[in-house]
């Protein structure tokens, strides 16, 4: 996922804390496809020199943090929402029970932050 942005010129810092290796599939996949949208939504529209992305498994949820510098949506084409891929990823995440945020953030740049909570998840 993190190869694209790369081969554009864009530093990415990955960080993983606790073991993603036993993740219930559904969580897997979701976290997934939610980083896979947050990247594309970079790619698209955030004209970004930085991307930070974060997962951080803990006892009870996995949290998927994909924050970039680039121009956030107040100054992008398109406002957040109005494609499908905001959409999804929230719906991706209240079909676990999890919670979901994307928003500009102060400093500058889109954060798009998810919790998918791990208990009662299908492995």
């Amino acid at each position: 996922l993190i190869r694209p942005l790369e081969e554009a010129g864009v530093e990415v810092d990955v960080e993983i804390v606790g073991d993603l290796g036993d993740l219930p599939s559904l969580v897997d996949l979701s976290a997934y496809r939610i980083v896979q949208e947050a990247i594309t939504n970079i790619m698209r529209h955030a004209d970004a020199s930085r991307v930070e992305v974060r997962l951080d498994a803990g006892e009870d949820d996995l949290r998927v943090t994909v924050r970039d510098n680039g121009k956030g949506a107040a100054d992008s084409k398109t406002t957040p929402g109005e494609g499908h891929g905001i959409p999804g990823m929230r719906e991706r995440a209240l079909a676990l029970g999890g919670a979901f945020h994307a928003a500009s953030i102060k400093e500058g740049g889109f954060e798009v932050s998810a919790c998918l909570p791990l208990k009662g998840a299908a492995t």
